[in-house]
């Protein structure tokens, strides 16, 4: 999010002195920044699904990571560089529409509704901007987050079309699977930033 923030305020600052992003420019900042974001981070969660995947697991078949930092050492050594980027393709993928969910659609929501006068700027609209913007998220994102998390797993698949092809063979819905627990722990994550953030705004205005 802080990446889509950087590129937002640089465009509006040096490139149109102040103008406000069209939709169109606030998806693309959106998400170029989930898109950095996912790439860099995505060892760590690799090694955050494998820690999290070992609890189903038999014991013998477990990666037993002691940390973020083993798990890196024990993965390069025994599988090579290449697997901390398994599944980058769809957490990047993940990652754009996720910002683009809790960040774009955020802004656009927020004038859209302030603009029709069915909100005031206060935490009340700022609670069902971010209400909406969390739910998109969620919507947006589950099929992606589906698929990343089965291919980070380990080698039950070869790659991310093989993924993207036995979930299909399960059905549509297979994408979703999780919804509710994911929009239970983003839904709230995104009303709580936004409604801080707009408070920080008021009390830092920016110059």
């Amino acid at each position: 999010y802080e990446c889509s923030v950087v590129i937002k305020q640089w465009y509006q600052r040096r490139v149109r002195g102040g103008e406000v992003a069209p939709f169109h420019r606030r998806l693309l900042y959106a998400g170029l920044g989930g898109v950095c974001g996912a790439f860099v981070g995505n060892f760590a969660d690799v090694i955050n699904v494998r820690m999290q995947w070992d609890i189903k697991q038999p014991e013998a078949e477990r990666y037993n990571y002691r940390n973020v930092a083993d798990g890196a050492v024990r993965i390069v050594r025994s599988e090579g560089l290449a697997t901390l980027f398994r599944g980058v393709g769809p957490n990047m993928g993940r990652a754009a529409l996720m910002n683009i969910g809790q960040a774009a659609f955020y802004d656009q929501t927020k004038d859209t509704l302030l603009h029709w006068e069915v909100i005031g700027d206060n935490t009340a609209g700022h609670f069902t901007c971010s209400f909406i913007a969390g739910t998109a998220a969620t919507v947006i994102t589950q099929p992606f987050d589906v698929v990343k998390t089965r291919v980070m797993q380990g080698s039950r698949y070869s790659g991310v079309i093989q993924c993207i092809v036995a979930t299909a063979k399960e059905g549509p819905m297979s994408f979703f699977k999780g919804f509710v627990p994911a929009w239970i722990r983003l839904s709230p994550q995104t009303i709580l930033t936004w409604i801080l953030l707009e408070k920080l705004r008021k009390v830092f205005p920016a110059s």
